[in-house]
């Protein structure tokens, strides 16, 4: 693989500047063991060929499509993005999970106060899982959504989980909106938060200082948009944002399509954000309401990295001229700094290398890089970076081509969790010696 030098494709005066040559971000050599240069080794065959890992780490799988729950009917399909809160002991955690399934599939079924749609599949599933990692109790926390693919956490410790759809034939309500979910089951009520926008919806991340939400998402014809929300409520907590708020749309001047840039390290400066004129889409889809704004093919996954000032990194899966787009990449990682008001591209996958559409992403808590889900073509990897932004391979689907979801960490950082979403669906939690990575400078 190689750092695409090319620049952009599109010209047009832009401010950018150049955060340093990046070009090791793709320095394996041509033939080289993966993960021999940095990262934790290279991937070890797994005898029961399920999941391959570097030596030293250890993989339990659980909680897959079709297992009956304790309390009766079925795990649900299709996992998909995925968080980890902190349990009511210091010693255990919940994950909650989304489903993505629209019309079909193994349908999720919860208690009427917490199914939206009944006609609808989707949902969310909640995992007590204990200090041993062992799973204790599983139960759908969230029915008659559709399509949940991704979402993210707040500040307040609930999960946000989002509807990648405007709506299916056979609904009896009204689809493409954001849930919110508590990990305790304790508040959750299946209403849509209206304020954050009806649109195909594919994750969030919240800036912890204001509350500030950012989203992505991922349509085509034409294609999606990143948003942002500005909360009315100057506290946040369960149900804030129903209190409402501006929901808006960036704007990046001279770029109308993020596969412009093609140089990972270019900074782009003078973002605006402009409110969109009608978020519940009544009669015009959000992305549609806009004759000149900053577009991108599939806006996947976000995540609100802590480090320094604090920034949202989301993932632009790949580009495609052939499908519209302004250049052509098998994937991109961006980071928007709110506090300088700038975008960087810090990442960016060439078409033809090893790989290609990541998704889901996560901050590591060690060598200061990130974690992605890749949902690409042939083999599925989870992708691991360090601090100087080298990319790596951390597990392999050694199953079928299903793809990667819901990559999180749990609370303590001993435990990564991860999704193969198909195949059938199936939860991971991956342990190891994470401070041994290689080519980063351990755990921060």
């Amino acid at each position: 693989m190689s750092v695409s030098r090319r620049g952009f494709v599109a010209g047009g005066a832009v401010s950018i500047a150049l955060a340093g040559s990046l070009d090791s971000v793709f320095a394996t050599a041509a033939g080289a063991a993966e993960g021999e240069a940095y990262g934790y080794g290279p991937l070890v065959p797994d005898p029961a060929g399920v999941l391959d890992l570097p030596k030293g780490f250890t993989y339990e799988a659980f909680s897959t499509e079709g297992d009956t729950l304790p309390g009766g009917g079925a795990v649900p399909g299709k996992h998909d993005g995925m968080a980890a809160f902190p349990g009511r002991r210091h010693d255990d955690l919940r994950l909650v999970r989304n489903h993505e399934q629209g019309g079909s599939g193994t349908k999720a079924v919860a208690r009427p106060e917490w199914t939206y749609d009944p006609a609808a599949f989707g949902g969310t599933t909640t995992l007590h899982v204990d200090g041993k990692g062992d799973l204790r109790d599983q139960y759908v926390s969230l029915a008659g959504t559709a399509t949940n693919c991704a979402g993210g956490v707040t500040p307040w410790g609930t999960w946000m989980t989002c509807e990648e759809t405007e709506g299916f034939g056979g609904q009896t309500k009204s689809h493409g909106w954001v849930f919110e979910v508590d990990p305790t089951g304790l508040r959750t009520v299946a209403e849509p938060i209206e304020p954050l926008g009806r649109f195909a919806h594919e994750a969030i991340c919240i800036d912890p200082r204001d509350d500030t939400m950012y989203l992505t998402e991922d349509a085509s014809g034409p294609f999606g948009l990143l948003y942002r929300f500005r909360p009315r409520a100057r506290r946040g907590g369960y149900h804030s944002y129903r209190a409402g708020g501006v929901l808006q749309a960036m704007l990046v001047p001279d770029v109308s399509d993020l596969s412009q840039v093609l140089e990972a390290g270019t900074v782009l400066r003078g973002v605006r954000w402009v409110d969109v004129p009608d978020p519940s889409a009544a009669k015009t889809s959000t992305r549609k309401q806009f004759d000149t704004i900053t577009r991108s093919q599939k806006l996947e996954g976000m995540w609100w990295d802590r480090r320094g000032g604090g920034r949202a990194y989301f993932v632009a899966s790949y580009s495609r001229t052939s499908s519209g787009a302004a250049g052509d990449h098998a994937g991109q990682v961006w980071a928007y700094d709110p506090r300088r008001n700038t975008l960087e591209l810090e990442l960016v996958f060439k078409p033809g290398g090893k790989y290609d559409s990541p998704d889901n992403i996560t901050v590591s808590p060690y060598g200061g890089g990130v974690i992605l889900a890749e949902d690409g073509d042939g083999e599925q990897f989870l992708i691991g970076t360090d601090r100087r932004g080298e990319p790596f391979s951390l597990a392999r689907n050694a199953a079928n081509d299903s793809e990667f979801a819901g990559v999180t960490f749990s609370p303590d950082g001993r435990t990564l969790f991860a999704n193969r979403q198909s195949g059938p669906g199936t939860t991971f939690a991956i342990r190891g010696p994470w401070q041994r990575i290689k080519g980063g400078h351990g755990r921060r």
